[in-house]
């Protein structure tokens, strides 16, 4: 047999392998990289595609990072992280539960960050043939998430009366005999809705009734305007079939060290720490030692937290003036950083021309499984704000 020369090995080109064939592209990644490069190339850009505040990290936290560097924190830590963290997240957990099983550290598995988080928990729970609802429209990567651990997202969109949020009755109607869980988020991306304490009461009457897990994403839960939203936490009696997924990279502008965490019941969490050694091992260890000082030193932490949304809130309220007064509809966000836009017609095309003409970064809503709409975040000045909604009012 005559042996393959690296010219031969060379035309042979790149086919994905089974795992990934049908993975599609972070989409707010995308329409961030694109505005960066617009950039780089000279070209003046309003970036309101991303999901990042726009905030430093608070001094209190950096601080603490600091030290632990100078006091060695630069080696593995347990897979499942330090578990000073993980006590700091217990605690804050068990402020909120009252069920009959309080959170223990065990329970907790530290990850590089809540995507990675999420991503563990749908590969740990669901499989082939399994279905998962997500209410639509949701954070695009939970579907591609669902689809990497081979099971099937169910979309459930939700009513525009109700700030497209999804309803128990309307889960009901979306189930089939496979479907083995639902995905739940509040405050929501990319509407910035929230789920009231009776509808999530709902939600979780059905989901015990019928046996599925819910896996409550609650990465946003501290921003909020209207009123404190609500944890899924304290409306349960048991924790049998609750995943919660939390993290520091919004409520303390800390996107960048990369700490979300999971909350579960001890199987399925010695499950997750078993995946997570052959895949990312622990999360940064500095990292996680600015994490502790996020979650136990409360007065610095409720400050900055307060004075971030009253921020967010002031950039949300003057959008909103803009958007009112030209009659554009809209989710009014009650959380979280987005307000989402129905553009009447193609979003795609539509993001695409606003920033090829106007140079203002919006992601559309094709990404959240709904193509009409578009999301502008107000996470970013407010000055950068408001000019971007005008000139968006203005393309419309």
């Amino acid at each position: 047999m005559p042996a393959v020369t690296t010219a031969t090995a060379s035309l042979v080109p790149f086919a994905p392998s089974s795992n990934v064939a049908q993975l599609k592209e972070s989409a707010t990644i995308a329409v961030s990289a694109r505005a960066r490069a617009l950039k780089a190339a000279g070209r003046q850009v309003i970036d309101l595609g991303a999901g990042e505040p726009d905030f430093d990290t608070p001094v209190f936290i950096r601080r603490a990072a600091q030290k632990a560097i100078d006091s060695g924190a630069t080696r593995y830590t347990a897979t499942e992280g330090i578990l000073p963290l993980r006590e700091a997240i217990a605690a804050q957990a068990n402020a909120l539960y009252r069920g009959t099983d309080p959170v223990k550290p065990g329970d907790v598995v530290v990850s590089t960050g809540s995507k990675q988080s999420l991503f563990n928990t749908c590969f740990v729970l669901f499989g082939a043939g399994d279905e998962v609802l997500v209410p639509t429209p949701s954070w695009t990567s939970y579907y591609e998430m669902v689809v990497l651990a081979k099971a099937a997202p169910v979309p459930v969109f939700g009513s525009r009366s109700r700030g497209l949020k999804v309803t128990a009755g309307e889960l009901a109607d979306a189930a089939t005999p496979r479907t083995r869980g639902v995905m739940l988020n509040s405050p929501c991306n990319p509407t910035g809705s929230v789920y009231s304490a009776e509808e999530l009461r709902d939600i979780l009457a059905l989901a015990a009734d019928r046996g599925w897990w819910v896996v409550s994403d609650e990465i946003y839960l501290q921003i909020a305007y209207d009123a404190p939203a609500t944890s899924v936490l304290s409306l349960v009696p048991d924790r049998e079939r609750l995943i919660l997924i939390n993290g520091v990279a919004k409520s303390y502008a800390m996107t960048g060290w990369r700490i979300g965490w999971a909350i579960a019941p001890r199987a399925v969490s010695a499950s997750m720490t078993a995946l997570q050694s052959h895949t990312t091992s622990n999360a940064a260890a500095v990292s996680q030692h600015a994490a502790v000082a996020a979650l136990t030193d409360t007065a610095a932490a409720e400050a900055a937290v307060t004075e971030m949304v009253r921020h967010f809130r002031a950039r949300r309220d003057a959008a909103m003036d803009v958007l009112d007064a030209a009659g554009v509809q809209y989710v009014r966000p009650e959380g979280a950083f987005y307000l989402y836009i129905d553009v009447g017609g193609d979003g795609a095309e539509f993001a695409t021309r606003l920033l090829d003409s106007s140079g203002i970064a919006v992601v559309p809503g094709s990404a959240f499984l709904t193509p009409e709409w578009v999301r502008v975040s107000y996470a970013a000045p407010i000055e950068h704000v408001v000019e971007g909604v005008r000139k968006l009012v203005a393309a419309l």
